[in-house]
């Protein structure tokens, strides 16, 4: 199986992990499907251990998340149309997804977990990337700025050079 796909899919972990309350997160229906199991049973064997699940590694969305959640995500709903939330999901972090594998003692979710984790890990490499581009930008921005009346005197040397001369002088040949 090709790394950060899902079990019997071809759908990559990582769409599956987003942002909720400033955590990168998955949801529990998403997290069974991966882990091959029921989301009921993947419920029920987190309320039996609910120690093994402090606040940190998994929380209950509000009912407002959950809608925002089934409006934006396309390819995982949450409702269906017209319906109302019967159960609020979970919302797994990275943590609660390897504590989630070990609960359900299947081996298939254990093996599963190692995805999970390898799709958290290069999301936060992604993240950390873009807070390094975004931040040498910053620093590219405040260079220009500074040389900001330098730069506009040269732009306007080089366009006055890419215009065509302007001609003064007479016809050329002879007269008759």
């Amino acid at each position: 199986m090709a790394s950060g796909m899902t079990a019997g899919s071809t759908v990559p972990i990582e769409t599956m992990i987003v942002v909720v309350r400033g955590q990168r997160v998955i949801l529990a229906a998403d997290l069974a499907k991966i882990y091959g199991v029921e989301t009921r049973v993947l419920n029920q064997a987190v309320k039996r251990n609910g120690d093994k699940f402090p606040g940190d590694f998994m929380f209950k969305l509000t009912r407002g998340e959950a809608e925002l959640l089934s409006r934006s995500r396309s390819q995982i709903v949450i409702l269906k149309r017209g319906q109302n939330i019967k159960f609020l999901p979970y919302a797994f972090t990275e943590h609660g997804a390897i504590m989630a594998a070990n609960v359900l003692n299947s081996r298939h979710a254990v093996q599963m977990s190692v995805f999970v984790i390898r799709a958290f890990v290069q999301l936060r490499h992604v993240v950390t990337a873009h807070k390094e581009l975004a931040q040498k930008l910053a620093e590219l921005e405040q260079i220009v700025a500074s040389h900001d009346g330098h730069i506009m005197t040269l732009f306007d040397a080089i366009r006055q050079l890419m215009e065509p001369p302007t001609s003064k002088s007479g016809r050329i040949g002879f007269k008759a």
